[in-house]
């Protein structure tokens, strides 16, 4: 886990609810169980301020960062599909996103990306789908400039080949079967009476794990996955573990926010 992603997890696990702000001696305390450097935590600070992620502020215990609008907006949003119960009954519609070509390659790349963590698919370089609109998708658009034809369709055909087509579901289903036995593992290896920083530590490597899962898995409808698909098996066990674990990481959180600059 990097510095960056560290900040973001802390952020969306943790400070959002906290009023969205902390010091920076308190970010550099609260990073320390995840053997993340002082120098690396201001670094990614700085980069998340270039991109509009942090603002600085003071605070009564120093110099520290808030969360901007853009950031609360993004992490209320990952929080919603970290923590989903599930999805309403699908209508058995696509939706199908057709953009003119992207001649740059950077933009094309994030476009990419971006497209893939709201859960599309690519069937051609400027014709995606997804098994509904993204509720975050007229952000990602209007933040990009780039418009999109958008279609509510059906297929004339099977579903489950086009969802082979367009998702490797083998390689996520391995995927959630490796994260269920690494997650086992790490919770696993906490005694009982194991100190905050160290629950603290091991939620947060189980939530960022977890949140990997939403660059992957487009959350496709119970009747086009394959029985016993083990992303049912691996959610129950998240949510069962953070939920478990969450008192104890919050206390450490809380205790290490209190602090003033040392």
């Amino acid at each position: 886990m990097n510095a960056r992603a560290a900040l973001f997890d802390l952020y969306g696990d943790h400070l959002r609810i906290r009023a969205g702000r902390a010091s920076v001696a308190a970010l550099v305390r609260l990073l320390a169980p995840l053997d993340i450097a002082p120098p690396a935590v201001r670094t990614a600070i700085s980069r998340m301020v270039r991109q509009d992620w942090l603002a600085p502020v003071r605070l009564p215990q120093g110099p520290g960062y808030a969360l901007t609008p853009k950031c609360a907006r993004r992490l209320d949003e990952t929080a919603l599909r970290v923590y989903r119960s599930g999805f309403a009954p699908w209508s058995g519609r696509w939706h199908v996103l057709v953009f003119q070509p992207v001649r740059d390659r950077g933009r094309r790349e994030r476009l990419r990306a971006d497209l893939s963590f709201l859960g599309y698919a690519s069937l051609s370089e400027n014709t995606w789908i997804g098994p509904r609109p993204s509720p975050e998708l007229d952000a990602l658009l209007e933040g990009q400039t780039l418009p999109a034809d958008r279609f509510d369709s059906t297929l004339d055909g099977d579903p489950r080949s086009l969802v082979a087509r367009a998702w490797d579901l083998h390689a996520i289903a391995h995927a959630y079967e490796e994260w269920i036995t690494h997650a086992a593992c790490l919770v696993g290896g906490l005694a009982a009476d194991a100190p905050d920083d160290r629950v603290f530590a091991a939620r947060s490597r189980l939530v960022h794990g977890w949140r990997n899962f939403l660059f992957r898995d487009p959350g496709l409808p119970q009747e086009l996955l394959p029985p016993g698909w083990p992303g049912d098996r691996a959610r129950a066990y998240f949510e069962q573990e953070a939920a478990r674990l969450l008192p104890a990481a919050a206390a450490f959180v809380d205790r290490n926010l209190d602090k003033g600059v040392h």
